[in-house]
């Protein structure tokens, strides 16, 4: 077995601290969806104003993600997560004192900033401890932070919101980040892997023009079936728990205490869709078929199911099909790194997946504020909340639909290396 046929020494455990990074990422994120309901309370926001608070965690996202992901290029990774833990978790204890619109929107805007580049820069990180065929696993694991962040974190801070304050539910939140910033500080790591070359016969060690990459149809594809796939992620942070409070009447510890269940069927899709990948992949599967066509079918699949929410007043029924359609595609966010990372040199690696993630987090940008208007404009809140779902099945429809045709990586791979000089 030789070096690029397995991980390098100790990759398990940076992968384990990085799983931990991505846990406290994603609990930042949803804590804000999971206190909606008093914080619209205590502001008097419309459902207008609490959509555009849960958008504007995106505005400065995707710039960050750029911007942070070229730097990363040409300095190494672990200093670039500890700087951004740092940041990060100080932008909590603002929450802890009084709190009016706009701070809650400068707070917001600016934990996007610090947290925006945090998966592409976490994904190649974890690149330099693994080859390409070994990667789908890790990649699900640290994918999994997301989900197991919000598993391990909801029912706590849900229970410091009911019984305490959100608040202090935030403020939680930035102690946690600091201590794994501490952790990171002893033990991170820089990984030493360095990948194959693009082709190892044409334009070996050269750089892809970006113009190229960027206008790749596997990229591009990739693009759109995460830009509709992150739609549905950006309304299950922001509008998940308002959905079953202010929509299904749930009271908030139950409905709190529900917005796991996403995220747990979320967790085991991704856990086998990453570990299917990755042994078709190793029995010699093409990229095309374990990467594109498997992800892009599932995303279809979830489009398919979300438009029944509306023919059906039975609450538990819409919860499974909200549930089962946002959650059973969520396989495309280990494909979505794993296809650029097989058309893009290393040393160019950091700065497209950074791109990329610019791209698929557009649908943030947009997603909350759009259920938001919706919502208001509804004959009641439960009709405008299953006109939002309904819409985003017909957006994962046509963005797997995409992904279903165009994702090729084999033969885009060979016709990046011939444009190569």
């Amino acid at each position: 077995m030789t070096q690029q046929d397995r991980p390098a020494k100790g990759a398990w455990g940076i992968t384990a601290l990085i799983f931990l990074f991505m846990l406290i990422n994603f609990a930042d994120k949803m804590v804000i969806g999971l206190a909606a309901k008093p914080i619209m309370d205590e502001l008097k926001l419309s459902p207008e104003q609490f959509g555009l608070i849960g958008s504007a965690f995106f505005f400065v996202f995707p710039f960050a993600a750029v911007a942070v992901g070229f730097i990363t290029n040409h300095v190494q990774a672990r200093h670039t997560l500890l700087l951004m833990a740092v940041f990060w978790s100080m932008l909590q204890f603002p929450m802890l004192g009084a709190v009016s619109f706009e701070v809650l929107i400068g707070c917001r805007i600016l934990l996007g900033a610090a947290e925006g580049p945090a998966n592409p820069v976490a994904t190649h990180a974890i690149y330099k401890w693994f080859p390409d065929s070994l990667r789908a696993m890790p990649t699900a694991v640290v994918a999994q932070g997301s989900a197991i962040g919000v598993v391990a974190a909801v029912p706590v801070l849900n229970w410091v919101i009911v019984h305490h304050s959100w608040h202090l539910a935030f403020g939680m939140l930035g102690v946690a980040g600091l201590l794994w910033a501490g952790l990171w500080f002893l033990f991170g790591r820089e990984g030493t892997l360095v990948d194959v070359p693009l082709a190892s016969d044409v334009g070996a060690g050269k750089s892809v023009p970006y113009r190229y990459l960027l206008t790749c149809p596997s990229i591009m594809a990739t693009c759109c079936t995460g830009f509709a796939s992150y739609w549905g992620l950006a309304l299950g942070l922001t509008w998940f728990t308002p959905y079953l409070v202010d929509g299904l009447g749930f009271s908030q510890t139950l409905g709190g205490n529900l917005s796991v269940l996403p995220w747990v069927f979320g967790m085991v899709v991704v856990l086998g869709g990453g570990w299917i990948s990755q042994h078709l992949k190793s029995r010699g599967v093409s990229s095309r078929v374990c990467r594109g066509i498997f992800a892009s079918a599932a995303v279809m699949l979830g489009g398919c199911i979300l438009p029944f929410i509306g023919f059906t007043t039975e609450p538990a029924v819409k919860l499974a099909i909200l549930i089962a359609g946002t959650a059973i595609g969520s396989t495309i966010y280990v494909v979505v790194p794993m296809v650029v990372s097989e058309l893009t040199p290393q040393p160019q690696r950091a700065a497209m997946l950074a791109i990329v993630t610019s791209i698929v987090t557009l649908g943030g940008v947009i997603a909350p504020f759009v259920m938001g208007m919706i919502v208001q404009d509804g004959a009641t809140r439960l009709a405008g909340y299953d006109r939002g779902f309904t819409i985003l099945g017909g957006l994962l429809l046509v963005g797997g639909l995409i992904g279903l045709l165009f994702i090729r990586p084999e033969a885009d791979r060979q016709r990046l290396a011939s444009l190569v000089p």
